[in-house]
């Protein structure tokens, strides 16, 4: 049986749906600075048209790839792990925001809770070693929720504390940090927990860490990246 395709019943052509999602989501934007853009390329849209596609196509695009790439960080990415969490204010309210990243800076997991607790720690490893499996080293700061939740999964001696071995995941909350102050903060933890998702999958998608290939080689995997964006939900 053919799967429907989710641009059924949408008039405008699915290439401008997903280089809408990928301007919005990829780069620190505002809805009206992505409607600009597409304006000077002759695409006329209104910037609430685009917030629609991004809600209904940004969650379809970010599960694809994340579907094609979690069998091979499954067999890759399981040497070394580095969790990490920051504070996000919804509302005047501080929320955390754990992170989850592999060796090459790969993000895995991203989740948001109320709270910085062993009940919290549990639930982002629960859920990151429920898809990846566990790593051999599990890289954390000296946050005692930590080593209380590995305490009670089994995993103690995986866990490895230290100056700067978390520097990579310390760095990965950047792009997403960016993204915050061009939208101006969140108004909802379950629309964080939702563009997290999103926005993790796609930076995935398209890093391609410039500063250790050579330009030749960087230009190639960009050229890929674009053409595997293009026929994401392709008929």
């Amino acid at each position: 049986m053919t799967k429907r395709s989710p641009f059924k019943y949408f008039k405008t052509s699915p290439e401008i749906i997903r280089l809408a999602v990928m301007l919005y989501v990829r780069f620190p934007l505002l809805l009206r600075n992505v409607e600009d853009l597409l304006h000077e390329r002759g695409i006329d849209v209104s910037h609430e048209t685009i917030r629609f596609w991004w809600n209904r196509f940004g969650p379809i695009f970010a599960s694809e790839i994340r579907r094609r790439r979690v069998q091979q960080l499954r067999a890759f990415c399981r040497w070394q792990w580095q969790v990490d969490e920051v504070f996000v204010k919804i509302n005047g309210e501080r929320q955390e925001l754990w992170r989850a990243v592999d060796h090459e800076g790969e993000v895995l997991e991203s989740v948001v809770t109320k709270r910085r607790n062993k009940r919290a720690a549990l639930k982002m490893l629960r859920k990151l070693m429920r898809r990846y499996g566990q790593p051999e080293v599990l890289v954390t700061d000296r946050l005692a929720s930590y080593k209380a939740a590995l305490r009670d999964m089994g995993c103690e001696v995986r866990q490895a504390c230290g100056r700067w071995l978390n520097n990579r995941v310390e760095n990965s909350h950047l792009p997403f940090r960016r993204r915050e102050r061009a939208m101006q903060r969140f108004r909802r933890m379950r629309s964080l927990q939702k563009f997290v998702a999103i926005h993790s999958s796609i930076f995935n998608h398209f890093n391609q860490d410039r500063s250790l290939s050579k330009r030749d080689h960087f230009k190639q995997n960009r050229t890929a990246a674009l053409v595997e964006w293009r026929g994401l939900c392709a008929a």
